[in-house]
């Protein structure tokens, strides 16, 4: 058996863009090719639905090639290389305890499970209908795919974890804060507070100013609640990404948050 990581870019959202691309041009000849309407309303409509159908086939054509860029079985093999590369900032101690927020598919858990095989490693995520095909039971079988068993998976709320402060040691995650509305400051010291003292963290995310807010005065609040080390990688210099990707990917401001608390 091997594992599914499944792929961040849903083939549903794919097949839900070609659809609507392919209305839009029916749309196009139906309406702005004969003599249904007047020959003013023709023009109007003619020009709405090709611009419709243009923006339809560049978004097509974009979610395919993100579609290929992220396949694990394919060649760029992005997603899997963003995944090893948070892994590899992830140390925890033996007998120690780590939680990966928003885990999806398994992926960012099970590669620092087995990292780390003398750890225990626990991926929570709410699972919603934006990507149906990421659920428990597909973590679960990954886990046992990939021959890990220093894992558990469970539902659970980013922005409201049910686990008590300074219970993990070690925390983290890859691109899950910026998908919730809100305050995703707060909800980096919401994930935060599970660590306990001396633990680590690493947490992938787009920490633009948009999205974030000032992340340097952010940082400089955790240092004056006592954190003993926090910053910022930038990962669209090649690390896990070239600079151009993060671009046209949207991905624009991706970095790793790491530190110690």
């Amino acid at each position: 058996m091997k594992p599914d990581y499944k792929n961040w870019m849903p083939k549903g959202m794919i097949y839900a863009g070609l659809s609507a691309t392919l209305i839009l041009f029916i749309l196009f000849i139906v309406f702005g090719l004969t003599e249904i309407l007047s020959r003013t309303i023709k023009t109007v409509v003619f020009i709405f639905f090709l611009i419709g159908t243009v923006v339809g086939v560049c978004a097509s054509l974009w979610m395919i090639l993100m579609y290929r860029a992220f396949d694990y079985n394919g060649k760029r093999k992005m997603s899997k290389q963003i995944i090893d590369g948070i892994a590899g900032y992830v140390d925890v101690p033996d007998g120690g305890k780590c939680l990966d927020v928003g885990c999806g598919s398994g992926a960012l858990t099970i590669a620092c499970a087995k990292r780390n095989p003398n750890s225990s490693f626990i991926g929570v995520d709410r699972w919603g209908k934006e990507y149906a095909s990421f659920n428990q039971p597909l973590c679960e079988n990954n886990a046992k795919a990939e021959g890990v068993e220093n894992t558990s998976f469970q539902r659970g709320d980013a922005t409201k974890l049910t686990f008590m402060d300074e219970t993990f040691d070690a925390v983290c995650s890859n691109y899950v804060y910026h998908n919730i509305p809100g305050d995703r400051q707060a909800y980096l010291l919401e994930t935060l507070r599970t660590l306990r003292k001396g633990g680590s963290f690493a947490i992938h995310d787009i920490f633009s100013n948009s999205k974030y807010g000032d992340m340097q005065a952010f940082l400089k609040k955790l240092r004056d609640m006592g954190y003993e080390k926090a910053e910022l990688i930038d990962t669209t210099d090649g690390k896990l990404m070239s600079k151009f990707e993060s671009v046209w990917m949207g991905l624009s401001g991706s970095a790793l948050l790491v530190g110690k608390k």
